[in-house]
């Protein structure tokens, strides 16, 4: 079997294949690639391939753009940390996935399951199904924000969504906090942002703070039912979610 990487990360790429010749030293890995541009350039050379693992998030784009590019005719195994839109869209178009840091069992079954199905592949219905999961992300990506245009001085520089630890209000004015601590101003009220941010990532705290969930570090019980939420970066005043919102935030938090 020929099964071709794409992942920017050299350690991810390392233990992947470290992991797939641990499960079967029979199978060639034909290329490690680094980025969207390598891969649209390895698939312009019509190199053959069996399997295909490929990280989402790369140094120069989404991984979704190759095969929109060039028609998925292997079999991909996506790999990807915890993204709940994503991995519902799997589950609906039945792509595989596999959640970072992967672990040698699920390698394991997921490679069984390309081996059992192989011999019914169709390539062309592959890259329908490839296409339309492309088609349900791009949805997806279209009804939350995934970056924020920020002020630095005289400078405008775009932050993703996964840069950011929260946003608050002070002064009548907005700020964006990232998880590096640096500051920005933004031209959203916070309700404008509640509006638009990914629910499943972001959390309406109180009336000064939305947080998102990666930034979230303890939660302590508070006088009157109430919680005092610590977050990364620190906070120069308490974090605290009012009686009547604890339950939702502990829901979210639950997932």
């Amino acid at each position: 079997m020929k099964a071709l990487i794409i992942e920017d990360e050299y350690p991810a790429a390392e233990r992947l294949e470290k992991l797939i010749r641990k499960l079967d030293p029979r199978v060639e890995i034909v290329g490690v690639l680094e980025s969207v541009e390598s891969a649209k350039q390895w698939f312009r050379m019509g190199q053959p391939v069996d399997l295909i693992f490929s990280d989402i998030q790369l140094s120069d784009g989404l991984s979704f753009q190759i095969f929109e590019s060039f028609p998925a005719h292997s079999p991909i195994i996506f790999t990807t940390s915890y993204d709940e839109y994503a991995i519902k869209a799997f589950r609906v178009k039945s792509i595989d996935y596999l959640l970072k840091p992967i672990k040698l069992p699920e390698l394991a079954d997921a490679i069984r399951k390309y081996q059992e199905l192989k011999q019914e592949f169709s390539p062309q219905a592959y890259a329908k199904k490839v296409e339309s999961l492309l088609d349900s992300l791009e949805m997806t990506r279209k009804t939350h924000k995934t970056r924020f245009l920020v002020k630095n001085g005289e400078q405008l520089i775009p932050i993703s969504q996964e840069q950011v630890a929260y946003f608050y209000t002070a002064n009548e004015l907005s700020c964006l906090v990232g998880r590096d601590g640096r500051q920005y101003l933004v031209d959203y009220t916070l309700e404008e942002l509640e509006a638009v941010v990914d629910p499943l990532q972001f959390f309406r705290l109180n009336r000064q703070f939305i947080a998102q969930v990666t930034a979230i570090q303890k939660i302590h019980t508070y006088f009157n039912g109430k919680l005092k939420v610590e977050l990364r970066p620190e906070t120069a005043q308490e974090v605290l979610v009012s009686r009547e919102k604890a339950p939702a935030f502990k829901a979210w938090l639950d997932g």
